[in-house]
């Protein structure tokens, strides 16, 4: 079995509302060092054995997780387990 996490986070392009907010804030409690803070979510995902590890997150990110209209994603596996 193998853990993955994939990460999904706004084009360079589209503007992160979220992000712009919170980085405002950050910076109002006194870090002006901060530049800029991007909003994403991650999902941990637990699979089988499987041939094709690319193919098949590929297929679950831009089936359900990702719209790729204003988002990309990523991923890292965590963990290998037999």
């Amino acid at each position: 079995m193998k853990k993955v996490r994939i990460y999904v986070t706004y084009k360079e392009s589209v503007f992160d509302p979220q992000g712009e907010t919170i980085t405002t804030a950050v910076k109002s409690l006194g870090f002006p060092q901060v530049k800029e803070i991007n909003v994403g979510k991650f999902f941990d995902v637990t699979l089988l054995e499987t041939a094709d590890l690319d193919q098949t997150i590929a297929a679950i990110s831009e089936k359900l997780l990702v719209n790729f209209n204003l988002e990309t994603y990523h991923y890292q596996v965590l963990e290998e387990q037999k």
